[in-house]
C-alpha cells in the first residue's frame, strides 16, 4: 500500500512542479510520476542534508517532506530545460 501512495504523491508533486516550470503541456501522467519520484531522489541527495528533512522516497509523507521533494522536482525540471533548450524557463 505504501508503494501506491508513493506513486500518487510522486505524481502530484511532479504535476505541480511541471505546472510551475510550464512544462505541463509536454508531459503526461507517467512522466509526472517519474519527475516527482526522481526529483525527490535529487532532493534527497542535495536539499535534504541542508534542511534536515527527509523526502517521500525516505517514507516521509509529512508536509515538509513533500515540500523538499517538490523543490527537488523543480530542480530536476530546471536541469532538463537547461539541457533541452539551453535556458531555464
Amino acid at each position: 500500500m505504501n508503494f501506491i501512495i508513493w506513486l500518487i504523491v510522486g505524481g502530484l508533486i511532479g504535476w505541480l512542479a511541471s505546472m510551475l516550470m510550464k512544462t505541463n503541456d509536454q508531459q503526461g501522467m507517467l512522466l509526472n510520476v517519474v519527475v516527482g519520484v526522481v526529483g525527490a531522489m535529487v532532493a534527497g541527495w542535495f536539499v535534504s542534508p541542508l534542511v534536515g528533512v527527509g523526502t517521500i522516497n525516505q517514507d516521509n509523507f509529512s508536509l515538509p517532506g513533500m515540500l523538499v521533494s517538490f523543490v527537488g522536482a523543480v530542480i530536476l525540471l530546471a536541469i532538463v530545460n537547461l539541457f533541452r533548450r539551453g535556458a531555464v524557463r
